[in-house]
């Protein structure tokens, strides 16, 4: 059984790492001039390497539609990405990279791959590869988990439908 105070220690460190996180993606919006919402959207294209719904990515990114659609708005002002209607069935649209947008997904990753570099410049690389093997098991564990209430919290129903409740 894990221990409560456990559990604390790793809300904690969830909270502090997501705080970092996010100032990561600050500082590389800010060097590189992108909206700063939007980087995950473009890495996400750039990946699929492909035209996806606004709802995929979305899904992908654990957001509401909303949020994905205010981003990618955003990220069609700047000339990045670019929607297209599907012929088949004109209601459907998709989003992908323009060529603008490949550009600056090679300078981000570029951008990400020195300021990481230096960051973890003083980890060796076994640690680096341990802490790389936990961040994923985390990121696993909370994905299987996240459409699931906690044990704790799920009601069961234990009583006979004949006697009065």
């Amino acid at each position: 059984m894990i221990d409560s105070h456990a559990v604390q220690d790793m809300l904690r460190a969830l909270d502090e790492f997501g705080r970092a996180q996010r100032e990561i993606g600050a500082r590389l919006a800010r060097s590189m001039d992108l909206p700063r919402a939007g980087i995950g959207i473009l890495r996400y294209l750039y990946a699929t390497a492909e035209p996806v719904s606004v709802g995929c990515a979305a899904q992908h990114l654990r957001v509401d539609l909303s949020v994905a659609s205010r981003q990618v708005s955003a990220l069609v002002d700047a000339g990045l990405v670019r929607r297209t209607v599907d012929d088949g069935d004109r209601r459907s649209r998709s989003i992908e990279l323009t060529d603008l947008g490949h550009a600056r997904v090679d300078e981000l990753k570029e951008h990400i791959t020195v300021l990481m570099t230096d960051m973890f410049a003083d980890w060796e690389p076994h640690e680096l590869s341990a802490a790389t093997d936990h961040m994923a098991a985390l990121a696993r564990t909370i994905a299987d988990h996240h459409n699931e209430p906690p044990a704790s919290l799920q009601v069961k129903e234990t009583f006979d439908a004949k006697e009065p409740v």
